[in-house]
């Protein structure tokens, strides 16, 4: 075969594999091309109007539905606030008020303790190990069984990649220095520093500078250097710590249960298609502009790695967290076992592969 044709036949068949979009777990559905028929679904972020990354994530990923589908499938973004408050996007969804949302999986803890995982655990997998638990280790799976109960259906819609530990307004000399502090932390992280003393504080995208600013926190975590810098953190607390609780961090595109099942699987294909799309491109752009953004921070700020004597209870308060969570859930309780186990697995494969890789390469 020519190298030429090789590469035709080559793209094509990846064109193929890309639209079909399957997962593993999911059921097997020929693809009905019906482009005559346009659907036309709402869909509600947690974040401003074309938000860097994460908004902007959203609207190429609507833009990519509209352009496979030949015109369609129009997906219509609207940013927080427009149809529904920022973190009332999954009960709108859950009511069909709206079709869709993007959003933060740990926001909603409170609907169900479990969640919580689905959206990244304190200290432990990162993004790459997240998605491949999700979509090869049983993760979605119960992800799906539980969003059901909701009338949900969630595909993971991007990552961050490591997020930082956050801004403070006072330097963490020892875990006494938390004792009191008011802090914007959402999910397990929070849960474990609340344990350590800190009263965590859930605030959107749009609230944080401003509490900070004044006063009604004293410290916050959000993402990492390049859309910490856009929120201009530094101009209000001047330490900045590297992070441990978000260490790949999962986002959603998740519909109407109901609404899903009656699109049709030409659809349900695309919108997978160009969420898994939108979750790679999404990670190398937060790793990208992360890397720039830190360069211009380092001389601003105070990059500070938290003391020992704190990591060393929030790893025990991590445990307690788990543990207790676990009593009082049997849905925590299965999820934490099947991130655990695939966990235990891939542990030895990634020591002496990535981790033994950066150890060398210093």
């Amino acid at each position: 075969m020519k190298r030429r044709d090789f590469m035709t036949t080559t793209a094509i068949g990846a064109t193929a594999l890309a639209i079909s979009g399957c997962h593993r777990g999911e059921d097997k559905k020929s693809i009905n091309i019906n482009r005559a028929k346009k659907v036309k679904l709402k869909l509600a972020t947690s974040w401003p109007a074309h938000f860097p990354i994460m908004g902007t994530g959203v609207d190429s990923f609507a833009d990519r539905c509209r352009e496979l589908s030949g015109g369609s499938l129009d997906i219509k973004v609207y940013p927080k606030n427009i149809l529904v408050p920022a973190l009332q996007v999954f009960d709108a969804t859950s009511a069909a008020q709206i079709d869709a949302f993007h959003s933060g999986v740990y926001y909603w803890k409170g609907k169900n303790s479990a969640f919580s995982i689905f959206g990244g655990m304190p200290l432990g997998l990162t993004s790459e190990e997240m998605i491949t638990w999700l979509k090869f280790g049983g993760g979605y799976e119960l992800w799906r069984e539980l969003y059901a109960k909701f009338d949900l259906y969630p595909l993971i819609g991007g990552t961050t990649g490591p997020q930082m530990g956050g801004w403070f307004k006072k330097e963490i000399k020892s875990v006494d220095d938390l004792q009191g502090l008011k802090m914007r932390i959402p999910g397990l992280g929070g849960e474990v520093l609340k344990r350590l003393g800190v009263n965590p504080i859930l605030l959107p995208a749009g609230e944080i500078y401003t509490s900070l600013e004044r006063g009604t926190i004293d410290a916050t975590e959000w993402v990492g250097p390049y859309l910490d810098k856009i929120m201009g953190f530094e101009k209000a607390a001047p330490y900045y710590y590297t992070g441990w609780h978000e260490p790949g961090s999962i986002l959603e595109i998740t519909l109407n249960r109901h609404r899903w099942n009656k699109l049709s699987s030409e659809h349900q294909a695309i919108i997978t298609a160009a969420a898994e799309e939108m979750t790679g491109n999404m990670l190398c752009e937060f790793r990208y502009k992360n890397a720039i953004a830190l360069q211009e921070l380092k001389g601003v700020v105070e990059i500070k790695t938290f003391p020992d004597d704190m990591m060393a209870k929030a790893k025990e308060a991590l445990a307690d967290v788990l543990q207790d969570e676990s009593k009082k859930s049997d849905d925590f309780k299965r999820v934490l076992k099947s991130y655990e186990a695939f966990s235990n697995l891939n542990k030895p494969w990634d020591d002496i592969s990535t981790k033994n890789f950066l150890e060398i390469r210093g």
